[in-house]
């Protein structure tokens, strides 16, 4: 969903390893299981048992401002549920989805858990979601929304928020520089062009645009070209273009000659959100990959320099913008009523709305945005414009299937081989497709 995220290693292989070697929960809190019903005497003698005393362990990904209305969100759900209390959670993106296959192997994932529309079908599949299909969010998100999310019939995360995929762009430099600014709905040859034009007018130790190691960016390509994606058919088709695959990456080759892209060392070491080591951040790339619910942390280490556009687009559209962001349950939950029904007050209530704001996207539910937007940052109105500029061109949003996951990061570690020169883009083609389709035929197979 991101051009720059390194997804986790394979779920597969992580799960048999996890087996042999756990590694422990950490930073949010004991492991112990926490439960006590307490209860207090009448006047007539009798005993009344108050609710039960529930800790729900919760886990997350993301920035730090998120992190701290997430944490805030909890303390006000229990200030109006006092018998429960959270046990957090919570890291960057990278460290998120390494860990998890480990506790989802252990069966000690937490019984509230943040999922994303490119993970969500694997832990599904593999038994460790919760059905979520029987909390009720009649008049809060339409019934088709839902229903396009299930799996197999059933809903294993409930969305929290409308979501998209644009470009995040230094006004600011670009204007200074004298460089045109990028503009909604254009096309892949004006963003190559744009890199272009761009380069001979930008500092020689600045670049326009970074380099592409990914196989969701390259996917933007394919699909605006109208090939479709690249997984299809639950994962038991495989769909690599080689043409478009060829003149892409033929390009990127050329922007490493002509200095457009930064050399490879910078881009392995790039880090989204970190001051110093965020592409943009850091003032060495005018552009980067952006979510809606992304783009405030951006805006709050640039404020006021950082404008959005969509993905360039081709004659099929371009990018997506649909709910990507989810509340998912553990099946090992031994508090899953309690999860639930955290989960629907997240989604429903305005005051949930309120304190987690615009920190995983557009709300969802849309008389928690309506009010919101009197009182939006420049952060949030930066989400908003993202959403809006993306929707129009966009494409649904395809996610690797269950099982393709190390294909995933495997794709990453073959493109930067070639991005360090260590191999040609015809070896890569070679590689990549012929995992891809082992795996298809794997799949198919079932």
């Amino acid at each position: 969903m991101k051009q720059t995220k390194s997804l986790t290693k394979g779920f597969t292989v992580l799960m048999l390893a996890a087996m042999v070697a756990l590694t422990a929960c950490g930073s949010g809190g004991s492991d112990k299981e926490e439960s006590s019903t307490s209860s207090t005497s009448t006047d007539s003698g009798k005993s009344n048992s108050k609710a039960a005393a529930v800790k729900l362990k919760i886990m997350w990904q993301g920035s730090d401002i998120r992190h701290q209305a997430m944490l805030k969100t909890q303390e006000v759900y229990t200030s109006k549920n006092p018998s429960i209390t959270f046990s957090p959670e919570y890291m960057a993106w990278d460290d998120y989805w390494k860990k998890l296959p480990t506790l989802a192997a252990s069966h000690s994932m937490p019984d509230v858990l943040h999922m994303d529309g490119a993970y969500i079908q694997e832990y599904a599949t593999r038994g460790t979601l919760e059905d979520l299909s029987d909390i009720d969010l009649t008049g809060v998100i339409d019934d088709k929304v839902l229903e396009n999310l299930k799996i197999d019939g059933k809903l294993y995360g409930i969305p929290i928020s409308r979501n998209a995929q644009g470009i995040a762009f230094n006004k600011e430099a670009l204007t200074a520089a004298g460089i045109e600014l990028p503009k909604k709905d254009w096309t892949w040859d004006d963003y190559f062009n744009f890199a272009r034009n761009a380069r001979a007018k930008l500092p020689a130790d600045v670049y326009p645009i970074s380099d592409s190691d990914t196989w969701d960016f390259y996917q933007y390509y394919q699909t605006a070209n109208g090939k479709g994606p690249i997984i299809q058919e639950d994962g038991k088709k495989f769909n690599l273009d080689k043409e478009l695959f060829m003149k892409y990456y033929g390009i990127y080759a050329d922007f490493r000659k002509e200095k457009i892209v930064p050399p490879a060392d910078m881009v392995s070491a790039f880090k989204e959100n970190d001051p110093q080591a965020d592409p943009m951040a850091s003032g060495k790339v005018m552009t980067r990959g952006a979510t809606v619910g992304s783009v405030g942390a951006l805006e709050q280490l640039l404020p006021g320099k950082v404008d959005v556009v969509n993905i360039p687009v081709g004659p099929a559209g371009g990018g997506w913008a649909q709910p990507t962001i989810f509340l998912s349950v553990s099946t090992d939950s031994k508090h899953k009523e309690e999860a639930k029904a955290f989960i629907k007050w997240f989604v429903t209530e305005k005051e949930a709305g309120e304190t987690y704001g615009l920190n995983f996207g557009i709300p969802i539910y849309d008389e928690i945005y309506t009010a919101l937007e009197p009182t939006l940052q420049p952060k949030d109105k930066l989400g908003k414009a993202l959403y809006d500029t993306a929707l129009d061109k966009a494409l649904p949003f395809y996610p690797a299937a269950a099982g393709w996951t190390e294909w995933v990061d495997n794709y990453k570690k073959t493109m930067d081989a070639v991005m360090f020169g260590q191999k040609s883009i015809e070896a890569a083609y070679n590689e990549i497709s012929k995992a891809g389709n082992a795996i298809a035929e794997k799949q198919g197979g079932k």
